[in-house]
């Protein structure tokens, strides 16, 4: 099947990396001319973006086509799970939702679920000159391994090679690489050419007895040792990790307090990034069992099950807190599901996200949401209904179907025509189905002129992304191997574009 040399990124446990080295990749060959191609045939994540063909895949594989200089499509992930319970999830196919299915009954699914991997595999290996591959988890899952479309499943039907990533600020990194190893079987190990090391901070000449010991242990290179980037801003998968580590503030620097709260099923959280980075915001994500901080603003993120979070929301003690917070002249914005909850009704007839039936909103929008099978997906720009009528551009993710009277006065005029959202008439509370809302600089400061900051200072996401990303390009030129990466990918463009940098062949390196 292979057309293309290919390379899979495989982690020894979840958030070791993965992403992060697809990416950097991703920009070091595109930024030598290789027409490079990221792909990750499954992905579980509830952070998700739209593509150029109208399709929905994780947000990751859009940060990584982004690397690649590319236009995200639904062929780079074509099998997306959405959690909506601990053992369910929607599943998605070719950036489209199929069905809802309990853990069990996707395992009996996977059979087709991979037909659309390779499916889209090969129109990638067709269409590009190197593919990019990344894992899932970890491949040494043993209750997985059956049917598995996400790891070494892949790279056995695809015959392609592996590296293994794993981190070490997180301790044990010998026992994960080797206990890793040890758990595939032959054909597998075989297929395992060399080991990456992340976030490494120390003295690197402490590791190396380390280093040395490893290569010897296992027969495979070391590819690199990568350092621990401070400050990296790269959009999350899923998980909010590092997002919830508060940025530092000067004294008397912070002129804004905003919180959101962390639901179980929190979607796209990454539609916050814009306020967690502005230098004049004190942010705070707040979680289950914490205080409801005082704050000027409250955000209600999206939800990928929105009457279950509304029950999380009541029972941690936000519906009070909120109208305290309104009572008080604070802020109120609810984004995509967080808008939904604003609402006095929500109705899911056809139990799409449980059981079937209606439940009270928060009631603080007289507007009403109702589920339906079709979702909402598309990309979509216009102007805010805010003084000054900045641009906004994001994307639309929903099942939802809001009327009402309170949508007569709409957030946001779009460029398709169409209104979005709703801004109450004393002008407190504000709701919308933009993903992105926060992210173009001019919106950004007329939504926080809104709140209270009227001389917020520019945050550019899309300007601190790209720099971000040649930052982490250019750690993998200084810290990997190559050469030995090279001799990974086999002859083709990565081999040529890799051995050029590293000094072994003389070729001009061509600009992305």
């Amino acid at each position: 099947m292979r057309q293309a040399p290919t390379l899979m990124v495989q982690g020894t446990t979840s958030d070791a990396g993965k992403s992060t080295l697809v990416a950097g990749l991703a920009r070091l060959l595109a930024r030598r001319g290789v027409r490079v191609a990221p792909f990750k045939p499954q992905n579980m994540a509830l952070n998700s973006a739209v593509t150029v063909d109208g399709g929905e895949i994780g947000r990751a594989q859009a940060l990584q086509a982004i690397a690649a200089g590319l236009a995200p499509h639904t062929d780079m992930n074509p099998v997306l799970l959405k959690p909506s319970t601990d053992i369910g999830a929607q599943v998605i196919i070719h950036g489209r939702p199929v069905a809802n299915l309990s853990a069990r009954d996707y395992h009996d699914y996977k059979p087709r679920a991979m037909a659309a991997v390779l499916e889209s595999y090969g129109r990638l290996a067709a269409a590009y000159s190197t593919v990019l591959v990344e894992g899932a988890g970890s491949p040494a899952e043993i209750n997985l391994r059956d049917r598995d479309i996400a790891n070494m499943g892949f790279a056995e039907t695809v015959d392609c090679p592996v590296i293994l990533v794993a981190d070490i600020d997180r301790g044990g990194v010998f026992a994960h690489l080797v206990g890793t190893l040890e758990l595939l079987s032959p054909t597998e190990q075989a297929r395992v050419k060399g080991f990456v090391i992340n976030r490494f901070r120390g003295d690197i000449g402490l590791l190396q007895s380390g280093l040395d010991w490893l290569e010897a242990r296992t027969g495979r290179p070391v590819l690199g040792v990568l350092p621990y980037l401070h400050g990296l801003f790269l959009d999350a998968e899923d998980a909010l990790g590092e997002a919830t580590v508060a940025k530092p503030l000067r004294d008397g620097e912070a002129r804004l307090r905003v919180v959101a709260p962390v639901y179980p099923r929190i979607s796209n959280h990454t539609d916050l990034d814009a306020l967690r980075l502005h230098p004049q915001v004190d942010f705070s994500w707040v979680g289950p069992g914490q205080a409801i901080p005082p704050a000027d603003l409250i955000v209600l993120p999206g939800s990928k099950a929105v009457q279950a979070d509304l029950a999380w929301l009541r029972a941690q003690g936000w519906d009070s807190a909120i109208r305290r917070h309104l009572r008080y002249g604070g802020k109120l914005i609810g984004i995509c599901g967080g808008y939904q909850m604003l609402g006095r009704r929500l109705h899911d007839p056809l139990g799409l996200e449980g059981v079937a039936g209606s439940v009270d909103g928060l009631g603080l929008l007289d507007a009403e949401t109702t589920l339906e099978a079709e979702k909402q997906l598309v990309n979509v720009h216009g102007t805010l209904a805010l003084p000054g009528n900045a641009a906004v551009a994001g994307y639309e993710i929903h099942m939802g179907v809001t009327h009402g009277p309170a949508l007569a006065r709409p957030v946001a005029h779009l460029a398709d025509g169409r209104p979005d959202g709703a801004l109450s008439a004393d002008g407190q509370i504000l709701g919308s189905y933009l993903h992105g809302l926060f992210d173009q600089p001019e919106a950004l400061a007329a939504l926080l002129a809104w709140a209270g900051l009227h001389d917020a200072a520019t945050v550019d996401l899309t300007a601190r992304r790209e720099a971000d990303l040649n930052r982490l390009a250019d750690s993998l030129e200084a810290h990997l191997d190559l050469a030995r990466l090279a001799a990974c990918f086999g002859p083709g463009a990565a081999f040529d574009a890799l051995t050029t940098a590293a000094g072994l062949l003389d070729r001009s390196p061509a600009p992305l």
